[in-house]
């Protein structure tokens, strides 16, 4: 565990995900596909002058290299022939987790296509968690998918099968975000992590002792995972709702702080009340973060309602494998020393320290050497 914790610095910020927008007019593609510059950065060695700073000169001197390197890593099919895809000239925008380069694609089909057949394989050989979050179709019920990794080849049809199919399609497709979304959101999985190692324990008289029974443990993990699940429900409604909308740079620094208290609460008492209350209050925090996750792929508002609570519930089932995978574990090594007076303190250490590189790097937006 602790060598994991020293590997996630790395990744900071959401881990990999590129964003391809696609509509089809008659035989004609038109879109634009936003990649992300620190994974072009790895792949392609960006960086001309190794001063850790990516400038506009350094990108625009890669254009052509960079268009070469996407391209020959996506390919669109219509009616079993391929169609011809070129890129226009690059811009660069920001994202919650910083600047991408946006490549404008046209592309010609041999027919009119009822359904594209797209091969992703961008960073297949360097990141093998990379994905691409599929936007196909304008208006307010596009097709989403997810990319890459082993699914690396989806057919996604144009049309709407009838309207049942449609919010089904989406249902899933943001069930699936949901779920992707909270086992690669590192911050939210230690968060939940720093919640769930003590579980198995109860603090009295100022050290550590083991939950008689399972059902109490148990019971006290679904009340914390409740009270999470209630606040960034109420948050991530609200931010796809457009009532509120709190920078990114505040939201991404909050959730990083989150995880150093409840990390460091393990150990020293910080928080008083229930871990349930802190959960309830610190979700409100996590909900705007996964709002981002939305934001960035795109809600479509014909089907708000459905993919929203898609979304939701991939969130809740990516958080109960965690708790699956977690709370056995903890209560069949609570009474050991090793768990007692290593394992948790020792692994809510390295947690607060991962957490507060990840705060460093969000609320200054740096990169620190070394990490």
């Amino acid at each position: 565990m602790l060598l994991l914790l020293w590997a996630l610095p790395a990744a900071a910020h959401k881990p990999s995900d590129s964003y391809l927008a696609l509509a089809v007019e008659g035989k004609h593609i038109e879109g634009r596909w936003d990649i992300a510059l620190r994974d072009l950065d790895v792949a392609l060695g960006l960086d001309a002058d190794g001063d850790g700073q990516l400038t506009w000169q350094e990108i625009q001197d890669r254009h052509g290299a960079i268009a070469a390197y996407a391209l020959s890593r996506l390919s669109i099919a219509a009616g079993g022939a391929p169609c011809t895809l070129v890129a226009g000239p690059q811009q660069v925008d920001d994202h919650t987790d910083g600047a991408y380069t946006v490549l404008p694609l046209r592309g010609t089909c041999a027919v009119i296509p009822r359904e594209l057949t797209i091969a992703y394989r961008l960073f297949g050989d360097t990141d093998a968690q990379h994905r691409g979050l599929l936007r196909l179709g304008e208006g307010d019920n596009p097709r989403t998918a997810i990319l890459g990794g082993e699914r690396p080849v989806q057919t996604v049809p144009l049309s709407q099968a009838g309207a049942d199919g449609h919010a089904l399609a989406q249902f899933v497709a943001y069930l699936r975000h949901g779920a992707w979304h909270i086992w690669i959101g590192y911050d939210h999985v230690l968060f939940l992590v720093s919640l769930l190692l003590p579980a198995v324990l109860v603090r009295r008289d100022g050290a550590w002792q083991r939950v008689p029974a399972f059902r109490g443990a148990a019971t006290d993990v679904l009340k914390t995972v409740t009270a999470f699940t209630v606040a960034h429900s109420v948050t991530l409604a609200l931010a796809a709702l457009g009532v509120l909308a709190p920078p990114s740079r505040w939201v991404e620094s909050a959730i990083a702080a989150s995880v150093v208290v409840a990390a460091l609460n393990n150990v020293w008492p910080l928080v008083p009340g229930p871990r349930w209350a802190a959960a309830l209050i610190f979700g409100l925090v996590h909900g705007f973060g996964f709002a981002g996750v939305l934001a960035d792929l795109g809600l479509p508002r014909g089907a708000l309602a459905v993919s929203l609570l898609g979304f939701n519930l991939g969130v809740e089932l990516g958080q109960l494998a965690i708790v699956a995978a977690v709370l056995p574990a903890a209560w069949l090594l609570r009474d050991t020393f090793a768990y007692r007076r290593v394992l948790l303190p020792a692994g809510s250490l390295a947690i607060a320290l991962v957490a507060m590189v990840w705060l460093g790097e969000r609320a200054f937006d740096v990169k620190l050497p070394g990490v």
